[in-house]
Order: C-alpha cells, then structure tokens, then sequence
C-alpha cells in the first residue's frame, strides 16, 4: 500500500511508523505517543470534562487504533484517523456513562413525603475493604511484572515507589515527554493484560 504523495512530512513519517507498530516495534508505538498523547488527551478532555476520565478514555482510544492499524489508509493524514477514532470513542463514552449530577448541599425528596440532604460518607475503610485493596496491589503487581522494560521499570517507579516525573527523568535520563509516553503506553499494555486474562482489578 502506498501512501499519498499528497501528505505532508509530518504524515509521511506517521505513516512509517505505523507501518514499524505494526510489526510489533515497541519504539514506533512510543514515538506516536509522544507526538499524539497531548493533542489526543485535550480533545477528550474537551469532551468528558473531567482529567480523571479523559485520561482513561485517550488511553482507550489509543488502545482501539492501535487494534485497528491495519485499518488504516494512508490515503488521509493518520492524525485525522487518530482523531476521529479518540472522538468517537469520547461520544460512546459520554452516551454510556451520562449520569445526573447532584450538588452535596443540594435538598431532595425521599421518595416518601420527606425531604433529606445528600451525606457523603466517610472515606474510611473497614477491614474488608483494607485487604480487597490489598489483593488488587498484589495482582496488579503481578501484571506489572508481565510488562516488557522500559514500561515494568516506569510504572514500577511511579506507580509503586511513587516518584515525580522529574524524578524518573533523573533516573532514567530521559526527556519528560518520552517517560509521560511510555508510561501511557505501559497503562495501555496493562489494561489489554487484564481484559485478555478476564481478571476483575
């Protein structure tokens, strides 16, 4: 498949390096990500509205077009496919997850000729709750330990010894944007491994 001699540099070079991802090269999937993980990530954050979510569903995104490659034309820019594919999936997740939000001052009614104001409950937790947390750690550690270096050493150093960025730029001498980038690849690789070995975290 050629690509069109129309594109720019810049899609050339992305079409190069979707054709080394799609051989498996860990390296191409890391250079796209560097170049997309902002763009993508304040798309969907203009979407969802909230920097919790639109990390998890620029990482989703990714993960989608990564499976998809081969559905790729170089007829078009591969940004504009990347682009469309992150909102699209930004939509399905707004339309899945749309929920009514209530203020934690704001009066309801109980349903039974009452009315009550909403109580956050406390964020202690119990015993059960402790040691469920626990369990998740360890299989989460065991997944992590299933990852292929770089992505085992980044999310290891920031996830489990809970270092700054800057510090893991120090210890790996590396520019910030390449760790933020293989440690979103490394979150992408995670949940592929939990989904394939149907394990709940």
């Amino acid at each position: 498949m050629e690509v069109n001699s129309n594109l720019s540099k810049k899609a050339t070079e992305d079409f190069e390096l979707v054709k080394a991802a799609k051989t498996g090269d860990q390296v191409a999937y890391t250079t796209i990500m560097v170049r997309y993980r902002e763009p993508i990530y304040y798309l969907v954050l203009k979407m969802v509205r909230n920097s919790i979510d639109a990390e998890d569903v620029a990482i989703e995104a990714f993960e989608k077009a990564f499976k998809k490659l081969d559905q790729y034309i170089p007829e078009y820019a591969f940004s504009t496919w990347l682009f469309r594919i992150a909102t699209n999936h930004s939509i399905d997740f707004i339309r899945k997850n749309k929920v009514k939000t209530l203020s934690i001052d704001e009066v309801v009614d109980n349903g039974e000729n009452g009315r009550m104001k909403i109580q956050i409950e406390g964020s202690n937790k119990d015993p059960e709750e402790k040691y469920i947390e626990q369990q998740r750690i360890v299989l989460m550690r065991q997944y992590v330990e299933k990852l292929e270096e770089p992505y085992k050493t980044l999310v290891t150093l920031r996830y489990f010894k809970e270092l700054t960025y800057e510090e893991i730029v120090k210890s790996q001498d590396k520019p910030i944007g390449t760790v933020k980038a293989q440690l979103f690849r490394a979150r992408a690789l995670l949940s592929d491994l939990m989904r394939r070995s149907k394990q709940s975290i």
